[in-house]
């Protein structure tokens, strides 16, 4: 059974759908239509979203300075020793 209510009106509820999309997507907070027909493929184009999201946050490691490298081992030792 479709989703779409069948009452001759689906053309109005598929333009105002996309209406509603393009107008409060923005590059920060964008919409992802998914599919939702066939598991295997959403998943696919759900993990593809988290992928690129995440890729595009240019994520790195914060550099540690010297000062507290010593004193992180420091506090490595303390905690082996006890």
């Amino acid at each position: 059974m479709d989703a779409m209510p069948m009452c001759g009106r689906a053309d109005d509820y598929m333009g105002a759908y996309e209406e509603m999309i393009r107008e409060t997507a923005t590059k920060d907070a964008p919409w992802y239509v998914v599919p939702a027909d066939n598991k295997w493929f959403t998943r696919v184009v759900v993990a593809s979203a988290v992928i690129e999201a995440l890729a595009d946050l240019d994520l790195a490691y914060p550099e540690v300075g010297e000062d507290k490298l010593k004193e992180l081992a420091a506090a490595k030792k303390k905690l082996l020793n006890k």
